[in-house]
């Protein structure tokens, strides 16, 4: 029986739950008791020897070391029930079953509790289900024997499959498409074709936004199918804790070792700190705001710098998905042990949001600096689950092959997909083994095309200049300006004071004004401190195109903050020739203040594959209109007869 078969058959109890839950409530029952069911049927050859050693044992120290070797697995239970033994007593159905979860190792007893089993059975006993639901998942033969590691694991991904379908509100908060995930994986190991094809490989995998484990099962999957005799580790790290339990339950079920998968916050707890890996895989939540991390986020930046995982710089507060990059590339193995790719599901704000100097803006220089971006693969949109907003995979690689030393390839994978015949929440659309593999060639041939294309890495980079004009003024003294001066926070306190008899007409020369306004407050009996006095001198100015240029103290002219500008000059242009071109044409009298300098790196995807789609002739537009007014008038010719 395939793995959908026995999926389809084990779905089929559901059928059992129908009223007293709905359909999005199956999967808590459903995924629990089979994880139950095969944890059962594996330890069953060993279930003896687990109970004579710990009739020995005890609950003495060190005594979960001599039971795991007893049961022969990396988890063990000491209960005395099986799921059949527990058929023998139908009335205590609901303590047996508690005493036998409680029975297993920790390691396996906290995916239950993530469940929240105990009122899951609690439930069903109340609505007579229990003891029946027991009965069918007995019945189910899940041993080893039946159902090798991979099948079972390919099962259980069906089982995830439906349970994310039947609730289609949260399926994004925990499920990736399956062929976006084949897609990364593929462009990820296909540069390790030749070495991961070797008898008894061993790669690690990790996923810090691990979900309910689909990116791990499926690299995992991907591996085999090339390299049966090939061993994936996989590792990962989940907030959510029934997310956590299905991808701890999934290894279980593969004869992964548990231990692997932890619970908690990757940006504020990793779990894996000091780990590196082969590979790396992710899919952060979209657009979602870390400000709930930001102390303990910013703690590390400031106290750890590069040392740590955010040195290149933070994201703003609204979107966190750039720290989950950062984070990645601190766990690629390092270079001088052959290295580590990523690859990473992001929506298109990181590519440009950011002016230079910024977070996001310094994140992408220390990629592009430092030679660790690769690729980026725009998606098609509506792919997923819960957005159908344009989605980017990046992949990172901190020791590239000799021929993308140094480049960056663009590949636009928008066009390659097909539309579903039954939507999907926001899903409308997916990828085909044949969009995939078109893809997957594409970026490995590196060949200039429509839809793929190679840049250097400081054609991302440029330098954004500050371009001042000199402060031009004239001041005069009439009711108009002082009516506008009043109105200034520091002069506050003279409102509704009228302005001083005497008038001083526009002038240039500001120290003559200055002299005047003294005596004309004077004379009015106006008594100003030497910051109010300076408020007012700017209050009664106005730029002034044919005045002097204002000077400061050493002669250099004084630049007017409102016509400053700033010019983004690409980092292989010389700025001063730039400047010289673009600038000093239009304002001969503008100059660069280089304290302001600062390196900025984006990366404008759309532009590099816009395409020029001419209008529409006049011609064929006015005859459609016509066309229109003509049927219009006929029905309205219709409606009035």
């Amino acid at each position: 029986m395939s793995q959908q078969n026995n999926a389809a058959f084990v779905w089929s109890i559901a059928d059992l739950l129908r009223g007293p839950y709905k359909p999005h409530q199956y999967g808590s029952v459903i995924l629990p008791f089979t994880i139950l069911r095969r944890l059962d049927c594996v330890l069953e050859p060993s279930k003896q020897a687990v109970l004579d050693e710990a009739g020995k044992r005890g609950d003495g120290p060190g005594a979960s070391v001599f039971l795991t070797k007893a049961a022969g697995q990396n988890f063990y239970n000491t209960s005395k029930f099986t799921l059949k033994s527990l058929l023998g007593d139908a009335a205590g159905i609901r303590a047996n079953l508690l005493d036998y979860v409680h029975g297993f190792s920790e390691n396996v007893r906290d995916i239950f509790d993530k469940f929240e089993f105990e009122k899951q059975l609690q439930k069903l006993d109340g609505e007579n289900l229990l003891y029946l639901l027991t009965q069918r998942f007995a019945a189910v033969d899940l041993h080893p024997s039946a159902i090798s590691n991979i099948e079972m694991g390919l099962m259980f991904e069906e089982l995830i499959r439906k349970f994310a379908e039947s609730s289609n509100e949260t399926a994004g908060e925990h499920f990736t498409p399956r062929e976006v995930i084949r897609l990364m994986v593929s462009v990820l190991l296909e540069p390790d074709t030749e070495a991961l094809n070797e008898p008894g490989v061993v790669r690690s995998i990790y996923d810090p936004t691990a979900g309910t484990g689909g990116m791990l099962s499926t690299a995992d999957e991907y591996l085999h199918g090339q390299n049966p005799q090939a061993r994936l580790v996989m590792f990962g790290q989940e907030i959510n804790g029934e997310s956590y339990a299905i991808c701890k339950a999934d290894l279980v079920i593969k004869g992964q070792d548990i231990n692997n998968i932890v619970l908690g916050d990757t940006l504020t707890d990793d779990g894996f700190s000091g780990q590196t890996f082969d590979y790396c895989l992710s899919n952060p939540p979209f657009g979602v705001d870390w400000n709930k991390q930001k102390p303990a986020v910013l703690k590390e930046h400031d106290e750890q710098g590069f040392n740590g995982r955010f040195g290149p710089g933070l994201p703003r507060v609204s979107d966190g998905s750039l720290l989950f990059l950062l984070h990645l590339v601190k766990k690629l193995r390092p270079k001088a042990k052959g290295g580590g790719r990523a690859g990473i599901v992001l929506n298109g704000s990181p590519l440009f949001t950011g002016a230079a100097g910024s977070g996001e803006s310094e994140i992408r220089r220390y990629l592009l600096e430092n030679d660790l971006l690769e690729a980026i693969i725009a998606l098609p949109t509506d792919m997923f689950y819960n957005t159908g907003i344009a989605t980017y995979v990046w992949i990172i690689d901190n020791d590239k092959r000799p021929e993308r030393r140094g480049v960056v390839q663009l590949i636009d994978g928008t066009g390659f997909s097909h539309k579903m015949r039954k939507s999907l929440g926001s899903k409308r659309k997916e990828l085909g083994t044949d969009d995939i593999e078109t893809i997957v060639e594409l970026y490995g041939s590196l060949n200039q095309s429509d839809v793929s294309k190679t840049f250097k890495n400081d054609d991302f980079g440029y330098r954004t200049i500050t371009v001042e004009r000199p402060l031009r003024l004239n001041w005069a003294l009439t009711p108009e300006r002082w009516a506008t001066a009043l109105t200034a926070k520091p002069l506050s306190s003279l409102a509704g004071r009228v302005a001083p008899r005497a008038r001083i007409e526009t002038t240039t020369d500001l120290g003559a004004f200055t002299k005047q306004l003294k005596q004309a407050l004077m004379d009015a009996d106006l008594t100003l401190t030497a910051a109010q006095l300076k408020s007012l001198l700017s209050a009664l100015s106005e730029r002034d195109d044919t005045a002097p240029v204002i000077t400061n103290a050493k002669g250099a002219p004084e630049p007017d903050p409102e016509l400053r500008d700033t010019e983004n000059v690409p980092l292989g242009e010389g700025i001063h020739d730039y400047f010289a071109r673009e600038v000093l044409p239009h304002a001969p009298d503008a100059w660069i203040d280089e304290s302001k300098t600062r390196i900025g790196y984006e990366i404008p995807f759309t532009r590099h594959f816009y395409k020029y789609v001419p209008p529409r002739p006049l011609e064929e537009i006015d005859a459609d209109l016509e066309r229109l007014v003509r049927e219009i008038s006929e029905l309205l010719r219709e409606v009035e007869a």
